[in-house]
């Protein structure tokens, strides 16, 4: 029986349950009848994490919110109206869709769709997304990166429960987040319960790093009071922004299992699904909160190549001399490599441009803000004329530490800058920590 083999492969002897499963059935599809789904997913998570723990002598895989909740099977959801606010990275260990998994659901009833920036599928990379219709479930995709970024009273008619199961990065102006703060807000106004499926953060949970953004100047990209780099899980902002707003909500968390917020995404034994277009590898996750913060400038970070974030580059600039600069710092755990790259779309799309590929050699020890503000220094000073240092404050947000670098100030003068805030954050984000 189909049992029988689950059973047999999720023996310890067999290996990886997942692997099996999927040859030998083709994984979960909308019509795999739902008392079928719950039975084997605790079989083949059980036997995941046994073949996990064996192979790497002793490690648990994590386990993230939406596999939490299918282990418990879905009581958090039980008898609600939901709505989910997901996307591609929105999978469970075995690769299930979190859309799958609640449609699926006996006593879940899930009612629509919401996408972030970038789209359901993650493959959007445009100023405006319309609503559309789900494919394999026939639901309603609300778009919440088109004419509004935030669920309305007619989008939430209907629905219980607001679910959010996206993989951020770490980074305050990457826009997932601003997406929650806001959907947050909307289930406060509207009198809707709100979930979190947690996730890991894929940079680690250790390192805050980076200038808040100023009072007043709140955005899409700088939605709540939080440094470049933040330290934080999905779920950890979660309860900051219900606190720290004021939010009239009943939230719950969902939150992972063995999870080491000290480790980066690749000592989690989870599948790295890019989280956005040119979002691509973890090194590139890594440089974003530095590298990120120079693409509002006329210098490209590498999109349209097969490395955004990991080039940089213009055609005005000499990628020999910058890169020879850049080394001379000594920035730790980072080594510039001098290119020539041509992108084939975005900034300087069919241009030569001279560059430099960031290579990071140690990330316990590189700081990608500090070699972002490194980087953003030799720029003012050597191409003063070229470089447009104007338009770096659009994600900076902190008119402080733009002035020290207009002023050509070291990059020490400029931390110390900041570094009061962020130790007060420190004590702040203490509260709301889970790991």
């Amino acid at each position: 029986s189909v049992m029988a083999v689950l059973i047999r492969h999720c023996c310890p002897a067999r290996g990886s349950a997942t692997i099996r499963y999927i040859q030998l059935y083709g994984g979960f599809t909308m019509k795999t009848p739902p008392f079928l789904v719950f039975a084997v997913s605790c079989l083949l998570i059980t036997g995941v994490v046994a073949a996990d723990e064996r192979r790497d002598g002793g490690m648990k895989k994590v386990q993230t919110g939406i596999d939490v909740l299918v282990r418990d099977e879905l009581r958090a959801l039980a008898g609600q109206r939901v709505g989910l606010i997901t996307n591609q990275t929105g999978i469970d260990g075995l690769g299930v869709s979190t859309i799958v998994r609640l449609y699926d659901a006996p006593g879940v009833d899930l009612v629509a769709l919401f996408s972030p920036e970038h789209g359901l599928h993650g493959k959007l990379d445009i100023a405006s997304i319309s609503d559309s219709k789900d494919d394999g479930t026939g639901l309603r995709v609300f778009s919440l990166y088109g004419d509004t970024r935030q669920p309305t009273a007619e989008m939430l008619d209907g629905i219980d429960t607001l679910v959010f199961d996206i993989q951020d990065i770490g980074t305050r102006f990457y826009t997932y987040i601003s997406t929650l703060g806001l959907a947050m807000q909307a289930a406060s106004e509207h009198g809707k319960r709100f979930v979190v499926l947690d996730r890991p953060n894929p940079i680690n949970g250790v390192d805050v790093s980076g200038p808040f953004a100023d009072a007043g100047r709140e955005s899409f990209t700088a939605f709540h009071k939080l440094p470049v780099r933040h330290g934080m899980t999905t779920a950890e902002l979660a309860l900051m922004f219900r606190s720290e707003r004021n939010l009239d909500l009943e939230l719950e968390v969902i939150e992972l299992e063995h999870w080491n917020r000290a480790g980066y995404f690749d000592g989690t034994g989870l599948r790295w699904v890019n989280p956005s277009p040119n979002m691509r590898s973890l090194a590139q996750a890594l440089l974003y909160p530095g590298i990120g913060l120079l693409e509002t400038t006329n210098l490209s970070v590498g999109r349209g190549t097969d490395t955004p974030f990991e080039v940089i580059g213009a055609p005005w600039l000499n990628g020999d001399s910058f890169a020879f600069e850049l080394n001379a710092l000594g920035l730790a755990g980072v080594v510039f490599i001098p290119i020539r790259f041509e992108p084939d779309s975005s900034k300087f799309a069919g241009e030569a441009c001279g560059g430099v590929n960031i290579a990071v050699t140690n990330r316990e020890v590189f700081d990608p803000i500090r070699t972002g503000l490194e980087i953003a220094r030799q720029l003012r000073l050597n191409y003063p004329g070229e470089w447009d240092i104007e338009s770096y404050d659009r994600l900076l947000v902190h008119a402080a530490t733009f002035e020290a670098l207009r002023e050509g100030r070291s990059v020490s003068e400029i931390e110390a800058g900041y570094r009061e805030g962020l130790e007060a954050f420190k004590d702040r984000r203490a509260r709301y920590l889970l790991y």
